[in-house]
């Protein structure tokens, strides 16, 4: 194999300020607006004459400076605000300086070089008298021009801040400056300020109150004439829906935003909008249209960063949907572009941006060369971020041509600088590198040490990883996931004394399921009311198990807990597609009215792996309950229809299972007296495709007759409102729902359906929780009697287990599938017959199943088998 080259030198690294910009990867995102240089309105003698030679006064070379700004040209920009700023420093002119000074600041930001925009707007404010601590003035008698000069310095103080990662910071400057603008009865100056809130409340993670503001911002400005600032705030807000998951809405938002831009013939705004929507067409899986965006935002770009950088998206969606031929069309028209780039973090990063898209389809032509080159361009204008990521990437392509040491020593200059700036968002993507690098060249402590640290690094970015870094939202199975998983391989191969250590491989594979919730709730979601479940099977359960099923590529690991015993270890050669091709096939196979033979030997297959191996242990232990913590596509079938050849698991177990090692403390449902909330919805409304459910009232009837107390909400009254409304008015603790619903890998596709609405599943959790502000009983079982996973959806039960631990619920009960009518009713009359005599909630599911298994209708899995319970099973 041919060598890459590389000129390399030893690099000696200066303290740099914390610097914690988010870079998106793969969908380049474009900042909403490019701010203006200031322009400061002197005297009508200071202003160009068409007889005179250019550039002489400090006002002609501030408008020269704004000229060489929108053209790009900033190396040119920096040298003539350079010079407008000692002039009228030997003008004693303060207010042109300022002005100067503060567009220098913006140029400086432009090209990354964050010390000298920092140092530079700071001078500029101080020029000012601004008291930043006090929020005044410290001079006599300021003029509105100096109040109008330090607002605007204000903005692009805030947007430097942004751009830093300093999102509080950036809020509060900008909200000084909204003041100003107020005080300056300048409504377009407020509107701009509060849209920069908006902006870092949106980089913050805080989606919501970003899209309240851009949504009253965008009203204000409805009525008025059509304007730029119009099209940045309705862009602004058709972002952060696209982010909020409303991608409909964005869709409509970024439709209305490019009508105007076009009216009013703004070809970069016409660009981004273009971009904008080809990033929304994406998350609609809409590839045709997406690409028509990209290429009407590449070709009416004014410049040619945002050209290419809708180029490198287009690219990138090619290439992730495989289109290759397409995709080799396509790049040499980038390759091309590369040297026009400008040399500043946006340009690094669309360089950068390329070569990594490249690595994906092993096209090793230049990447090294474009890499090395980015390397040197982020060394010039001293962008350590934009380093670390070039160096970074580069160490990737010599691991991709197995030059392992090479490979080494640009990852650990990579980690260093991350290290060294704070960017932990960044860091532990070359901790994980190098992990991957120690491994390869048979350095397994040392790997496993790596490995650690980037774990480590994902679990305190748990909520800044899906609040702020939103490329881990579409590109979770390729960035994050594989990290634990390589890393529990690793872990599971170390030999010697105490080795392999089953527990922490148990809680890191854990940790891997819960930063999945957090991935499908984008926020961090769960808290510390929990309890070890080993505590629970020791003290409380010895007759319970707990198994850790992990699938990893080429073998399938088995951890059992069992009662006050060491963990038991169990494994099985056995690749990655195999194991989830028998799941899918079951999971196909168990709903065929004409398959159930086929469903058994693909149950039993499953069976040998999972419990054989421990079936004497069980037995030996007196175990009667199997609690479960499902891994991947293990979750979107029901344990309790394993085979073992003679019968089902049900017959031997009662079973459950649960999102983690953790559980809300657990407590067995009341023995008597059960009050519940029953609401039902027989029939749907008439703008949604779903079947009638006749059935639902004698499901709810028959709760009654067995002796629950209970309120019932039934079609017209089974709304969202006097849901809300009753469940915060009496202490429930059995919450019944018998209506539609979808569980998906996605919470915007989670969902039950009420009379008046889908409520989904953040939704439900604000519902269900509001409870908690009024009443301190939580609910202890909920049950969705007619939800079903969504078709063709392999992570669709990802969506149970978030609503199971949104609603607070101690239990959760739903079926994986819809199934009929009739048997569910008989299956919940049975349920809640053995729940008033006593039984934990596992073996009242359990004795339900077998009701309907013993009987000569519904003796098939796909009857009784869908039913599972999520969390407490006591």
């Amino acid at each position: 194999m041919q060598k890459l080259q590389l000129a390399k030198r030893v690099v000696k690294f200066a303290v740099n300020p914390v610097i914690l910009f988010t870079l998106a990867i793969f969908l380049i995102i474009i900042p909403s607006t490019f701010a203006k240089p200031i322009q400061t309105n002197l005297p009508d003698e200071f202003h160009i004459q068409t007889n005179k030679p250019p550039a002489t006064t400090s006002q002609q070379l501030l408008e020269q400076g704004e000229a060489l700004y929108q053209a790009g040209r900033f190396t040119e920009a920096v040298t003539v605000l350079q010079q407008a700023v000692r002039i009228s420093q030997a003008e004693s002119n303060n207010l042109a300086q300022a002005a100067a000074l503060t567009n220098l600041s913006l140029v400086y930001q432009q090209i990354g070089s964050w010390k000298k925009a920092d140092a530079t707007i700071d001078t500029s404010l101080n020029l000012l008298g601004w008291d930043e601590k006090n929020q005044t003035l410290n001079v006599n008698n300021p003029k509105s021009q100096l109040w109008e000069i330090l607002a605007q310095t204000l903005n692009i103080q805030g947007e430097l801040q942004l751009a830093q990662g300093q999102t509080d910071a950036s809020v509060k400057t900008s909200q000084q400056a909204e003041q100003i603008w107020k005080k300056l009865g300048d409504n377009a100056g407020v509107t701009r300020s509060r849209i920069d809130q908006a902006q870092a409340l949106r980089v913050s993670g805080f989606y919501r109150r970003s899209r309240d503001i851009l949504q009253e911002v965008s009203e204000q400005l409805k009525a008025q004439p059509d304007s730029l600032l119009k099209v940045t705030a309705l862009r602004s807000l058709g972002n952060v829906l696209q982010q909020l998951g409303e991608i409909e809405s964005s869709q409509k938002i970024l439709q209305q935003t490019l009508e105007i831009a076009q009216h009013l013939q703004l070809p970069l705004e016409i660009s981004l909008t273009e971009f904008s929507l080809g990033n929304t067409a994406r998350s609609l899986s809409n590839i045709k249209d997406a690409i028509i965006h990209y290429e009407n935002a590449a070709k009416i770009a004014p410049n040619p960063l945002p050209k290419v950088q809708a180029q490198i998206n287009q690219l990138s969606l090619l290439v992730e949907k495989e289109q290759i031929t397409a995709a080799k069309t396509l790049i040499p028209i980038i390759q091309s572009q590369l040297a026009s780039l400008p040399t500043n973090q946006a340009g690094i990063y669309a360089r950068i941006n390329f070569a990594q898209t490249l690595t994906k389809i092993a096209y090793k032509k230049d990447i090294a060369e474009i890499l090395a080159s980015s390397v040197q361009q982020a060394k010039i204008i001293g962008d350590e971020r934009a380093e670390s990521y070039a160096l970074g990437s580069l160490g990737e392509v010599y691991e991709q041509n197995h030059q392992w040491q090479d490979a080494q020593d640009l990852t650990q200059q990579a980690l260093f600088l991350a290290q060294k700036i704070d960017a932990s968002d960044i860091a532990y993507r070359w901790e994980w590198q190098l992990g991957r690098l120690l491994k390869a060249q048979g350095n397994i402590p040392e790997a496993i040490s790596a490995y650690d640290a980037a774990v480590a690094r994902l679990q305190l970015l748990r909520s800044d990883l899906v609040a702020v870094d939103r490329e881990v939202q579409f590109n979770f199975r390729d960035r994050i996931e594989p990290i634990y998983r390589q890393s529990v391989e690793l872990l599971l191969q170390e030999k010697g004394q105490g080795k392999p250590d089953l527990d922490k491989a148990r809680q890191r594979i854990e940790a891997l399921q819960l930063a999945e919730l957090d991935n499908f709730f984008r926020e961090a979601c769960l808290n510390n009311q929990f309890v070890a479940l080993d505590n629970v099977v020791n003290r409380d359960n010895p007759d319970t198990a707990i198994f850790y099923p992990i699938i990893l590529d080429k073998h399938l690991e088995i951890i059992v807990k069992l009662p006050n015993q060491p963990l038991i270890h169990k494994t099985f050669v056995v690749n990655r597609q195999e194991i989830e091709q028998v799941i899918i096939k079951m999971r196909e196979t168990i709903v065929e009215p004409d398959a159930n033979r086929q469903f058994q030997v693909l149950s039993q297959q499953l069976y040998e792996w999972l419990i054989k191996p421990v079936e004497t242990d069980l037995k030996k232990r007196k175990v009667n309950t199997l609690v479960f913590i499902p891994d991947g596509l293990l979750r979107n079938i029901p344990m309790s229809a394993l085979y073992d050849g003679k019968e089902y698991l049900v017959q031997k177990y009662s079973v459950a299972v649960t999102p983690g090692l953790q559980l809300f403390t657990p407590k067995p449902l009341a023995q008597h007296k059960l009050n519940a909330l029953a609401g039902g919805l027989s029939q749907p409304p008439k703008n949604e495709n779903f079947a009638p459910l006749p059935n639902v009232k004698v499901e709810l009837q028959l709760i009654q007759r067995l002796g629950v107390s209970k309120i019932t909400l039934l079609d017209g009254n089974f709304n969202s409102a006097t849901l809300e409304e009753t469940i915060n008015a009496q202490p429930f603790r059995v919450v019944h729902l018998a209506t539609h619903g979808q569980f998906s890998s996605k919470a915007k596709d989670t969902f039950i359906l009420a009379a008046d609405r889908r409520i989904n599943v953040s939704e439900l959790d604000s519902l269900l929780k509001s409870r908690g502000q009024k009443r301190a009983e939580p609910i202890e079982l909920l049950v969705l009697s007619a939800c079903e996973t969504a078709t063709g959806d392999n992570r669709a039960a990802l969506g149970l287990a978030g609503v199971a631990l949104r609603a607070g619920a101690r239990s959760t009960l739903a079926s994986l599938w819809q199934i009929g009518d009739n048997s569910t009713a008989l299956f919940i009359d049975e349920f809640y017959r053995q729940l008033m005599t006593g039984k934990t909630t596992a073996e009242a599911l359990r004795l339900a199943q077998l009701k309907l298994l013993s009987g000569s209708e519904y003796t098939r899995p796909r009857y009784w088998a869908p039913y599972v319970l999520v969390g407490n099973w006591l």
